[in-house]
């Protein structure tokens, strides 16, 4: 497994806090593998929104609330209750920069619908906040009985970016194997992991946290760090359950060419961060690429005068092929235009005029499936100048028929 690196840099734009849906059905350990994160939050201070609020053991200390609280966890993180008519209040609340807030968790009631969750997320107006993907908790030891009583589960699972199968030490390996290929076929492509007590690795969700080697030495010791050493730092293997690539290149990206590529992700792939350069697809503009499940964003912000000119990405997964996900972004990259063929004797003005502007239409037609997927401005800002942008609705979200 490639190490994720941390060389690729955030977007210069406005901030944007990752916005992670956790659902699943009663009992399945959702709450569980929540504290999991919340024990092994890489130094990311952590929001976290309570749909169904009754008693969560969070950081060693158990939080009971109702409706409309809001507490403080001590460590760095907010624990709030909400309906979901608050969700965008809370939102606002969380989103704050007095906050510090690097990442929030929403976590739905054992029998909301997620995907209605999701598309308030999507509609939300809120510029600070980008969706983080939709995480399914499974229980492998009941899945079948759970299939029985809620048969919703199948359509909860075909909109989920992740799906953690959870409690499989209570499974055999027949069991286990048969539930995960029936829920593998369920999600249509989504990355599963298999978990004992929720505990995935922190960073198929998020990154952890930039601090200062002085704001390190100087905080003072958390319930993270007690825990860490309580548990022994058993947790050290937890990345063996997924693999990351690292791909760079200096020579642009081909725009039909890369679109191919992330409307025919391979199965697995969970995640996809960095930025792209589309050459003379838009000579003025790098683009931020965020890819969750079957969510994809672009963001075209301008290149830094002088600087390098680099597509820089990370692809996140569960049971990926890193070599031949590396060669596919290979094949993606421009090649050289063939020489066209010119006629013999006078050529006249008119004909390389004409040229020129089949060229330039070609470009333009190139990047239309990429410019599907860029936000529209906001009405008082101000486009960098390059291609212009549109929004296709709803295609930026969840796809229910991956």
């Amino acid at each position: 497994m490639a190490p994720v690196p941390d060389a690729v840099p955030e977007p210069s734009g406005t901030r944007q806090i990752p916005v992670v849906v956790l659902a699943g059905f009663l009992g399945s350990g959702k709450t569980t593998l929540l504290n999991h994160l919340l024990r092994n939050r890489a130094g990311n201070r952590i929001g976290v929104i309570v749909n169904d609020f009754g008693a969560i053991g969070i950081d060693a200390m158990t939080i009971a609330g109702q409706a409309g609280s809001t507490v403080s966890l001590g460590n760095g993180c907010l624990c709030c209750a909400v309906d979901t008519d608050e969700l965008d209040t809370y939102l606002e609340t969380l989103t704050r920069p007095a906050a510090r807030i690097d990442l929030i968790v929403v976590e739905a009631s054992g029998l909301a619908e997620p995907q209605e969750l999701v598309r308030m997320l999507l509609a939300s107006g809120n510029p600070h906040i980008r969706y983080g993907g939709l995480v399914e908790v499974v229980d492998a030891a009941e899945f079948d009985r759970t299939r029985e009583r809620h048969p919703g589960i199948d359509r909860h699972l075909a909109v989920a970016d992740l799906v953690v199968l959870n409690k499989t030490d209570r499974t055999t390996e027949a069991e286990h194997g048969r539930v995960r290929r029936t829920v593998t076929s369920l999600a249509g492509g989504a990355a599963v992991v298999s978990t004992v007590r929720g505990r995935i690795d922190p960073e198929l969700l998020f990154d952890p946290a930039p601090r200062s080697d002085e704001e390190e030495r100087a905080r003072q010791l958390t319930f993270e760090d007690l825990l860490a050493e309580e548990d022994g730092g058993h947790d050290g293997h937890l990345h063996a359950a997924y693999d990351s690539v690292a791909f760079t290149s200096d020579v642009p990206m081909d725009p039909q060419r890369f679109m191919r590529f992330l409307e025919a992700r391979t199965d697995g792939l969970y995640r996809i961060k960095g930025f792209v350069d589309f050459g003379p697809g838009d000579p003025v503009n790098r683009y931020a690429l965020h890819a969750v499940g079957g969510f994809l964003r672009f963001v075209p912000e301008p290149w830094e005068p002088g600087g390098g000119r680099l597509t820089q990405l990370v692809l996140i997964g569960s049971g990926i092929d890193p070599h031949a996900i590396a060669a596919a972004l290979t094949d993606c990259r421009a090649t050289d235009a063939e020489p066209s063929s010119r006629p013999g004797g006078q050529e006249r003005a008119d004909d390389l005029d004409r040229a020129a502007e089949d060229a330039s239409h070609a470009l333009e037609r190139s990047m239309w499936g990429v410019l599907r997927h860029v936000p529209a401005p906001e009405p008082d800002t101000v486009p960098a100048q390059g291609p212009a942008t549109v929004r296709e609705p709803l295609a930026d979200g969840p796809a229910d028929d991956r």
